[in-house]
């Protein structure tokens, strides 16, 4: 489907472009919030070589659906194993899932979708 370039400003269609302008990182990822609702929340990640700090985990109360659209990345879980991420590879964490960046390249574009745990849309 062709981009509309044409279309008014004042219609109140939020549009924009996931790889640009890609923003600078300092010593955290840079997290933009695409969409945010009582339901979800979905958010452009842009890291540059970032990881967890030692010992950390993440430990949310909501499921997690992860797509990497650029870079490569490497996610370790508590629970025992990694999963390494390439451009296109996703994952769904599920609430209550400790996990950590391990590492990622110089960019890495994420697309996370947070919603309810439990979602019953989830495969």
């Amino acid at each position: 489907m062709p981009r509309d370039t044409e279309s008014p400003s004042h219609l109140p269609v939020p549009s924009g472009n996931l790889f640009a302008p890609l923003p600078d990182t300092g010593p955290e990822e840079a997290v933009t919030p695409l969409l945010t609702t009582a339901a979800l929340r979905v958010e452009r990640i842009v890291s540059r070589g970032h990881a967890s700090p030692a010992g950390f985990w993440y430990d949310q109360s909501e499921d997690e659906w992860v797509c990497l659209l650029e870079g490569a990345a490497v996610l370790a879980f508590a629970e025992g194993g990694e999963r390494r991420l390439q451009r296109g590879d996703w994952c769904l964490i599920p609430a209550g899932c400790r996990h950590r960046v391990v590492e990622t390249s110089a960019p890495a574009v994420w697309l996370a979708v947070f919603c309810a745990a439990g979602n019953p849309g989830a495969p």
